[in-house]
């Protein structure tokens, strides 16, 4: 078993993607996914957890991380459901166990959703609701004139710069302020690129920032979450944005599920209370 996760690459959709692998082959897979404009490495505190017990892989986004950017590209749900359908079946042993957070919540929730024979158990965090962003019922008139402006707005703009590690580290810590200062520092060092003049750059392609203009179907979603067999549990950070999934009603498309709300945390409350969430996904997975 790899004390240290070892960097490998895969290509899917013609683009060479990165992930971390934590050896230990002969256990079960467990696959980590980050969310949006985040990173692989984020989950190094929660993976250590699970190392004896599991063949453990993180996979860097298409445009996060260490992977490609996708020119061209609208960073769908779909495209990174295929991404991880590739490095799953490089990955074979079936079924597996995932986790993901936010983004890569909704991502493991659709691939149970569509082949539910193929995972074993899920754990989403903060992955029921949908940014507000992608789901008002804007006219298709307006959210594709929208989506074209946005566009063209990001073509025009450079990555901010920060002057100093300091500087990145605080508007990490304006992201997420339930952070430790270790933790912060953790996610600015893996997650962002030292500029010749000293300054730095996030690793994340801006273009992932934009919301495709098919926007979110929730009906749809529902409907493919309907389909997952395995236990599913969920985490809600009470301070985050996300909404009570009981109240919009959306959860109970999942068969077989437990949510956790976990008090003092936001949307990143793997990070905000550790322990909690180690604690509740060890009894789940184990």
């Amino acid at each position: 078993m790899a004390a240290e996760p070892v960097s490998q690459f895969y290509y899917s959709h013609r683009l060479k993607l990165h992930f971390w692998d934590w050896g230990n082959h002969d256990k079960p897979n467990l696959v980590f996914v980050h969310g949006g404009m985040d990173h692989a490495r984020s989950w190094d505190r929660i993976v250590k957890a699970f190392q004896d017990d599991f063949h453990i892989m993180a996979p860097d986004l298409r445009g996060h991380g260490d992977s490609s950017w996708a020119p061209g590209a609208m960073y769908s749900i779909a495209e990174y459901l295929l991404d991880l359908s590739a490095l799953l079946d490089i990955a074979g042993k079936f079924p597996v166990f995932l986790v993901g957070h936010s983004l890569g919540a909704a991502i493991v929730l659709q691939y149970a959703g569509i082949y539910p024979d193929r995972v074993k158990k899920l754990v989403a965090v903060e992955g029921i609701s949908p940014p507000r962003e992608i789901t008002p019922p804007h006219p298709p008139h307006e959210r594709l004139k929208n989506w074209i402006e946005t566009m063209r707005d990001y073509e025009k703009r450079t990555p901010r710069r920060y002057p100093n590690l300091k500087a990145a580290i605080e508007r990490m810590h304006k992201e997420s302020p339930y952070l430790s200062e270790d933790m912060a520092r953790h996610l600015t060092l893996l997650g962002s690129i030292w500029n010749a003049d000293g300054t730095l750059i996030w690793k994340f392609d801006n273009f992932v920032r934009a919301f495709s203009p098919y926007i979110f179907n929730m009906e749809e979603a529902c409907k493919i979450w309907s389909q997952i067999k395995c236990p599913v549990l969920l985490f809600r950070g009470l301070d985050s944005w996300t909404e009570d999934p009981y109240i919009t009603g959306h959860i109970r498309s999942i068969r077989d599920h437990r949510l956790v709300n976990v008090p003092n945390a936001g949307h990143w409350l793997h990070h905000d209370q550790t322990d909690i969430f180690i604690r509740e996904t060890s009894e789940f997975l184990l």
